[in-house]
This record gives C-alpha cells, structure tokens and sequence, in this order.
C-alpha cells in the first residue's frame, strides 16, 4: 500500500547500485515539476530507516524540487526479499543487467545466500545467477564506480571493453587504465570502440597519444583514416555502414525502452505488434550475426 513518507526518513545506502543517467534524470526532472512524482519510491522498511531500492532518481528530483514528503511503497519485509523482489520485477522496472549483477553480489557476499537460492528465489537458472556474478569479478572497483557515477557507459564496458578481458586476456589493470583515460570525455561509443582498439591493438604511438590525453588528436586521425582509402570495394563499404546504423539504432532503443512516459493503449498496441516481429526474426538475425562475426575474425 502506497504511503506518503518524509524525505528524511530514507535511507539511500544502495544509491550507488544503481546507474545514473544525466539525461534521463534531466527529463524526470521535468515531469515531476509539471505531474509530480506519479510512480512511487520503493524500498523495505526496518527499525530505524526506510532503505531505498528503487527510484533514486525520483528522490534527487524531488531533492532539486525541494519536495519534502514522497510517496513510497514497501517491497518486502527484509532487505534481501526486498532485493530479491526488485530482481523479479525488474523486467519491467528495467533494472539493467549490471544492475542486477550488483545487487546479486550483495545478496552474496553480504546475506551470504548461495546461488542455487538466488536461482530458485528468482525462478531463474543457476547460469543466469552466475553469468552475474561474473560480471562483478571482471569489474574493477575503480571501473564499477566509473561506470555506476554515469561517467563511463555500461554498454561501452559490456560490449566493447569485456571481450577484450575474455578473448584478448588483458589484465584488469590496463583496462582500469584506458577507463580513467576515457571516463567523463562524453565520448560517443563508437569513439570509445575506436580508442580502445587503438589502445589495446593498435601501435606503440596511437597508445602513448592515449595516455597523454590527447584523444580529440587520436580520434581526427582515425577518423580520416577510415573516411580515406580504406581498401574496400563499394559493396563492402555500403555493407560498413549498414553495420554501423543498425549498431547505432540498436543502442538507441536499448536506451528508449527503459523510458517511463509511454502511456497511450494505441502506443502500446503498435509497439507490442512490432516487437514480436522482431523477435521472430532474432535467432535468424543471431545465427547469421555470428557466422558472419566468425567469418571476419579469420583474417
């Protein structure tokens, strides 16, 4: 049942376990100031505080609004139900896979439950609770708070920098380096995918320009490089670049989907009709992904 709750009484110890968005708190913010706060804050209620899950982007709105009271509803009657019943929901509530992967290393490490526990808790497999876990022990501290503060991109750590540590073996450290070199440059993330195969594979010099700071010069550079000559016929670069906008367009609705303002039934109707066109063609789209993606790694 949904109560309205003094900002000072929320505890917000697990504000870090969650991903902040510059841009999508710049919109909430907005709607809270014309609506208010339409969804409430979620959380579990002890003895001395009432500890924060979800919606902390709803709380620094209302902070920045000055908006004292909010209204809050409880997830479950401890803290590791109530992570547990975040996890469940987060389907909808689009908790993120790291996300998710954070609160499972909580529910680990500090409430010291087993992954055969977390697995059947969530009625998910035992791989799904450890592909998360995983996840963790690639992460460096220093990288998790990049990535966590919003100055460094999940996806970017995910997608570009992972296969680096699982296929080209390179130590954490190095790529703790490449992260402090890049975090907070608001570079696009094919910016980052060029560095870091610049940093990691590419020459002595390119790596040096890098760590100097001069990314801006790297990046002019490849960037003529690659609008020059490449070697290509026109049939290969027209394929480049459709690669390249349904990388792009990918990105983009991975990000969209997560956003809370779609409402209309009529909008719901449509989306839900070309949603499931995509996932019939997803495993075609898959497979034929990955044999192309083979294919061009053997050169």
């Amino acid at each position: 049942m949904t109560e309205q709750v003094e900002m000072s009484c929320i505890d917000l110890r697990f504000e870090e376990y969650r991903l902040k968005n510059k841009a999508a708190e710049r919109t909430l913010l907005a709607s809270i100031a014309e609506k208010g706060i339409l969804d409430p804050l979620q959380g579990v209620d002890t003895e001395g505080a009432r500890i924060l899950l979800n919606g902390f982007k709803r709380y620094r709105c209302a902070q920045k609004l000055g908006i004292g009271i909010v209204p809050y509803i409880p997830l479950a009657v401890d803290t590791p139900m109530g992570i547990i019943e975040l996890i469940r929901i987060s389907n909808a509530k689009s908790l993120s896979i790291l996300e998710q992967a954070k609160l499972i290393d909580e529910l680990k490490t500090v409430y010291h439950m087993s992954t055969s526990d977390i697995a059947h808790m969530l009625e998910k497999s035992k791989a799904w609770v450890s592909v998360r876990s995983g996840i963790m022990n690639e992460m460096s501290p220093k990288v998790m708070r990049h990535v966590f503060m919003g100055r460094f991109p999940a996806y970017a750590f995910m997608y570009i920098l992972r296969p680096f540590i699982r296929i080209n073996k390179i130590d954490k450290s190095q790529i703790d380096k490449f992260v402090n070199l890049t975090a907070g440059k608001e570079l696009s993330l094919r910016d980052i995918e060029m560095l870091a195969h610049s940093y990691f594979k590419g020459s002595e010099e390119i790596r040096k320009q890098i760590q100097e700071g001069n990314l801006t010069w790297v990046l002019k550079g490849l960037n003529q490089k690659s609008s020059s000559d490449n070697g290509c016929t026109q049939i290969e670069n027209q394929m480049l670049k459709e690669l390249e906008i349904l990388q792009k367009y990918m990105q983009r609705v991975i990000h969209k989907t997560k956003d809370d303002r779609y409402k209309t039934d009529s909008f719901f109707a449509q989306a839900n009709l070309l949603t499931g066109g995509i996932f019939r063609l997803l495993k075609i789209f898959e497979e034929s992904m990955r044999e192309f993606y083979d294919r061009t790694g053997q050169t």
